[in-house]
């Protein structure tokens, strides 16, 4: 298993890592999965043998239980690994029981502390923007958090640039803890992260955690063109994480991941796993699974290397149109471009 440096920080982190979504199985999170404790502890040792340090969570997945099954099943083992937790949405019905203000984000983290039986976290995260509460309250509360000893690291998830970029301002501005790191959605099939999201984390060092890798199973291979959809799964017209505008080009996606995972003779959720373990500030890519078998063949493409030509041929299959300003700076301004600037223009500078 490789680590890599989580952002601007000295913490690393395995470049795979596992998702807690499937735990409990409770409300509208029963359709991820529905593990138990005993499956989550064996899942856990599955992922430790492998060399995975980090367990991602959030406070919403299944009201908490997800939380709670994580840290039962950690058990002893939990100051041998890094655990994450988000907060922001609804954990209640009042009024102040979501958002990040500072009376919602000091007893959402209290509270998960509680649930997941640990007196800190190692990586704390914004699960979204909230753009009713001010960032300096926000970045305040966090701070305080930090200081208590209760978070080692903040970061931030699903934010746009603009936001980012207001919360890095605001944070140096006023001395407060920075943010390490975004998760976003990031895959083959949805690559829009590139235009604003990944050239921020290249020029301000943020470490990049990619949820979701598999498009919620799009690209795992099970979804071909022209063949029935697996049983008791959603129209693609239905579907909500990613929504799939365009079925002809996912399936073009597919046909290239097949094939590729054929000549390999491994799956074709490994060879999409490992194309993004491949990209440039990536830092750790975070999987889950409903079953043991997921999760075993989910952990094989850490050590899968894809070759040049592989690569390319996924990019070209997948690559998005360059939208402006983009298309205007690769025609007017290719000669003053940052490596920021190119970590999304210079394969279109090649053609």
């Amino acid at each position: 298993m490789e680590y890599r440096q989580l952002g601007h920080s000295g913490l690393k982190v395995s470049v795979l890592s596992l998702g807690t979504m499937t735990f409990g199985g409770q409300g509208k999170f029963a359709k991820t999965g529905q593990t138990d404790t005993e499956t989550a502890k064996r899942q856990i040792g599955l992922c430790i043998d492998a060399g995975i340090n980090l367990f991602d969570t959030a406070d919403v997945y299944s009201g908490g239980l997800s939380e709670e099954i994580l840290g039962k099943a950690l058990g002893e083992k939990r100051h041998d690994v890094l655990v994450a937790s988000k907060a922001r949405f609804p954990m209640g019905e009042g009024p102040n029981d979501r958002g990040s203000s500072r009376h919602h984000i000091i007893r959402a983290c209290e509270a998960s502390l509680k649930r997941l039986g640990t007196d800190y976290l190692d990586l704390y995260q914004l699960h979204q923007w909230d753009g009713q509460t001010p960032i300096d309250e926000t970045l305040r509360a966090l701070d305080d958090l930090v200081s208590s000893g209760k978070v080692r690291y903040i970061g931030v998830s699903n934010f746009s640039a603009w936001h980012i970029m207001k919360t890095l301002g605001v944070a140096q501005a006023n001395h407060y803890i920075r943010p390490v790191s975004q998760q976003i959605h990031y895959t083959l099939q949805a690559r829009e992260a590139e235009y604003e999201l990944l050239p921020v984390s290249h020029d301000q060092g943020l470490g990049v955690l990619v949820w979701s890798p598999l498009a919620g199973g799009l690209l795992s291979g099970k979804y071909r063109r022209n063949q029935a959809k697996p049983e008791g799964t959603r129209h693609l017209a239905d579907w909500g994480e990613p929504p799939v505008r365009d079925e002809d080009a996912l399936y073009n996606i597919v046909d290239v991941l097949v094939e590729i995972a054929e000549s390999r003779g491994v799956s074709a959720a490994q060879i999409a796993l490992a194309w993004l373990i491949s990209r440039p500030v990536v830092s750790s890519v975070i999987v889950g699974a409903r079953s043991e078998d997921q999760l075993k063949d989910n952990l094989k493409s850490a050590d899968l290397t894809l070759s040049q030509h592989e690569i390319q041929r996924l990019d070209d299959v997948s690559q998005l149109p360059l939208i402006y300003p983009y298309w205007h700076q690769a025609w007017t301004a290719s000669d003053r471009l940052s490596k920021a600037d190119l970590s999304l223009i210079a394969p279109y500078l090649k053609k």
